[in-house]
């Protein structure tokens, strides 16, 4: 993981604050989320999870945040919980397919020393061909 993408986990890190929220099965900020887009913005986002199923994943927070500011392409994104770094769910993926083709290369923190393409996730997808 080179610098940059340190900041980015280091910009996501301290949201994570496991908030419970009006019941003990809803919660938000398990999981925060840190995009660059590809101008050098930085956004960040939290999860938000609800029995019925109407949250959302962090990632969507940041994505939200990039569309606000005029921005849909990404150049790194990572999920990140306490001590873990996430991989983006199918959702999430097409979710950053879907809102800029170019997506395809983004970069996407997997691990500690594992980074790949959001096309490397998403083989055979239309945006890929």
């Amino acid at each position: 993981m080179n610098d940059a993408d340190r900041e980015l986990v280091s910009a996501a890190r301290p949201l994570v604050t496991n908030m419970i929220l009006s019941e003990d099965d809803r919660s938000a900020a398990t999981v925060a989320s840190a995009i660059r887009s590809s101008s050098g913005g930085i956004y960040t986002g939290v999860c938000v999870d609800l029995s019925c199923g109407i949250g959302f994943c962090a990632e969507h927070a940041p994505v939200a945040e990039m569309i606000k500011h005029g921005e849909t392409q990404v150049d790194t994104i990572v999920a990140v919980t306490d001590e873990d770094i996430y991989e983006p769910c199918g959702r999430c993926r097409e979710l950053l397919a879907q809102i800029d083709s170019r997506n395809k290369s983004a970069r996407v923190i997997l691990k500690e020393d594992l980074v790949v393409t959001l096309a490397e996730l998403l083989p055979h997808h239309y945006l890929t061909q």
